[in-house]
């Protein structure tokens, strides 16, 4: 039987976790230029061109950053609108449609980074990875076992 206090706590978690990517989405496009990730942004040019990147290349990763921003938004969106299914009719498959989209999305991420030489990459997706699948496979098995002790 799962535990609906830790349910609940599970499902606020993911929840919290959306609404941050949704506020991260909606931040992007108003800071990809800002200071703060000058060193991010030197990282990037540096692995893409060790001796000195062009002065246009700042302007083309800001642009792509802050167009990456509504996609994150976008997604969060849909990520909320699944907890919020998944939780209110108990489907199991929803909980492990999450999980599938977060470990068919991650390794290809990680790869693509680190074929450029971005391993600040590797490390947020594999956060992402730890903090997201933990709770939604351990929604999907619970839902599944109060699912099956309730068929007929």
């Amino acid at each position: 039987m799962i535990d609906k206090p830790m349910r609940r706590l599970a499902i606020r978690w993911l929840y919290a976790v959306a609404a941050g990517h949704v506020l991260v989405g909606a931040l992007l496009p108003w800071f990809a230029a800002a200071p703060l990730f000058d060193g991010y942004h030197g990282g990037i040019e540096h692995a893409f061109w060790q001796a000195g990147a062009p002065l246009e290349a700042r302007g083309l990763q800001t642009w792509w950053i802050s167009l990456f921003g509504p996609t994150v938004q976008l997604m969060a969106l849909f990520m909320i609108a699944l907890i919020h299914l998944a939780d209110r009719l108990r489907q199991p498959q929803v909980w492990l449609w999450l999980a599938a989209g977060l470990l068919v999305w991650a390794p290809q991420d990680i790869l693509v980074s680190l074929r450029a030489g971005v391993w600040p990459h590797l490390w947020i997706d594999l956060f992402a990875l730890a903090v997201l699948v933990p709770p939604l496979l351990w929604l999907w098995r619970g839902d599944r076992a109060a699912a099956g002790r309730s068929a007929p």
